[in-house]
């Protein structure tokens, strides 16, 4: 059971870093006056996080989507740290420690009960 958070969360951690930097290219583009061609590294990107999150050993799409939400939370902060040179406040790490919660109640308890 352990090898089976480790690989998922390793799937989760890389979706959530698809999606932010796919997003991300969009961002630039529209809100920073990048050029267009941000957009294919970032449709690229899209494209793999959309492929990484079907990885994720549940049985159904849903449950794989409510789940990765509290790491995608998390790690949008790290980029909005790290990235974007902001550091989060109090209430941003709070948010993201319940969110991580009900990521791991419902990842958990879908395990408990197979």
């Amino acid at each position: 059971m352990i090898q089976f958070y480790s690989i998922s969360t390793a799937i989760y951690l890389g979706a959530a870093l698809a999606e932010i930097a796919g997003c991300f290219a969009f961002w630039a583009w529209l809100r920073q006056d990048k050029s267009a061609w941000w957009l294919i590294p970032g449709l690229l990107s899209l494209a793999l996080f959309a492929y990484l999150l079907t990885r994720i050993d549940v049985s159904a799409a849903g449950r794989a989507y409510a789940s990765y939400g509290g790491l995608y939370i998390a790690t949008s902060l790290g980029w909005l740290w790290l990235a974007e040179g902001i550091r989060p406040n109090a209430w941003d790490v709070a948010g993201a420690g319940l969110a991580i919660t009900g990521a791991l109640v419902i990842l958990v308890g879908t395990q408990v009960i197979r």
